[in-house]
């Protein structure tokens, strides 16, 4: 592949892709991807500037190289595709999406949900009860499940975390009924969770990393009422400033993926050390522009500075479970 197109990201090359396709057949690729990947393509193909001929040919071109190797006889078996979604998506994230393609089950008034806004499912689940809440978040990708929590009461907040904390799975019967309550209002397609790998401490923290400036106030809460739970919660976080702990090539990754217009206003409530190692990472010409521009840069509103580092850290843990990026600090693996 050329250098222009090394350079970009795996989501820009997703969309050089589609849009060389034309729109119906881009349009069948799409039916096919989940609520967040399809947002996350429609960004770049929407951003997207500049792209030469060459750098469609070379993303073509390598594409079909790729089918080429992948296809084989067999190619539909169980074993193959579990190796394949680990291998890309990591175990955790591949446990949830095999259920899904084996299983052959569908749950569709669920997979509504992840397609609107979060205030919208905050109104339809808000009367609900927390059990049923906690069920329908654990369901949702983080990101959208600390937004959906922060419209919810906020004197039910703390229980739907600890209820989704103590989460060990939901029997089938138990969720199609969820399901088919959910799909007489709305309608979508696409499979949903089985009863395995539902809820549990670690979506707990993951949807707590990512509410924002409401965290303290719920750790606080969950304390109160059970001291162990919100301990272990606390060891599984990761936070903005533990990415001071990653690696430097992680960093130099993480920065590929991040578009720069983000980063400078996550950087502006950051401590001085998060910066130097953001800093340090890049080129001496970027380091210098980024260094001016976040001097140039006026007051932010701490709600897009916190928007902004929801979003480089869905990033991370999404290269962290690709193995592209070591987390150390809290919710890190350890290493010896």
């Amino acid at each position: 592949m050329s250098e222009t197109a090394m350079d970009r990201s795996g989501v820009d090359r997703a969309a050089i892709l589609l849009l060389a396709l034309g729109e119906q057949d881009a349009a069948q690729v799409l039916r096919h991807l989940g609520a967040k990947d399809v947002q996350r393509v429609g960004a770049a193909m929407a951003q997207l500037s500049s792209v030469s001929r060459e750098e469609v040919s070379t993303v073509l071109s390598t594409f079909s190289t790729n089918v080429e190797q992948q296809t084989s006889f067999g190619v539909g078996t169980d074993d193959y595709i579990r190796r394949v979604l680990t291998e890309a998506l990591g175990a955790d994230k591949a446990g949830s999406v095999v259920d899904r393609i084996l299983g052959g089950r569908s749950s569709r008034g669920l997979e509504a949900l992840k397609w609107m806004e979060a205030r919208a499912v905050g109104d339809v689940l808000r009367n609900e009860h927390p059990q049923i809440i906690a069920i329908v978040l654990s369901y949702m990708e983080s990101d959208q499940a600390a937004e959906v929590l922060n419209h919810l009461h906020e004197s039910t907040r703390a229980e739907i975390l600890m209820r989704i904390a103590t989460l060990d799975g939901v029997h089938p019967t138990a969720l199609d009924e969820l399901d088919q309550v959910l799909e007489k209002q709305f309608s979508g397609n696409g499979g949903g969770k089985t009863s395995g790998g539902f809820g549990g401490p670690k979506v707990a923290a993951e949807i707590l990393n990512l509410v924002g400036s409401a965290q303290d106030a719920l750790m606080a809460q969950i304390a109160k009422v059970d001291e162990p739970l919100s301990q272990k919660l606390q060891d599984l976080m990761f936070v903005f400033e533990d990415l001071n702990e990653c690696d430097d090539r992680g960093m130099q990754e993480l920065l590929r993926e991040v578009p720069g217009d983000k980063l400078i206003i996550a950087l502006k409530a950051a401590d001085e050390k998060l910066k130097e190692k953001f800093f340090k990472n890049m080129s001496e010409r970027a380091s210098q522009m980024m260094k001016d521009d976040l001097e140039a840069r006026g007051p932010v509103r701490l709600s897009e500075v916190e928007a902004a580092q929801k979003e480089i850290l869905v990033t991370a843990r999404r290269m962290s479970e690709e193995g592209r990026l070591q987390l150390g600090g809290k919710g890190g693996e350890q290493y010896v």
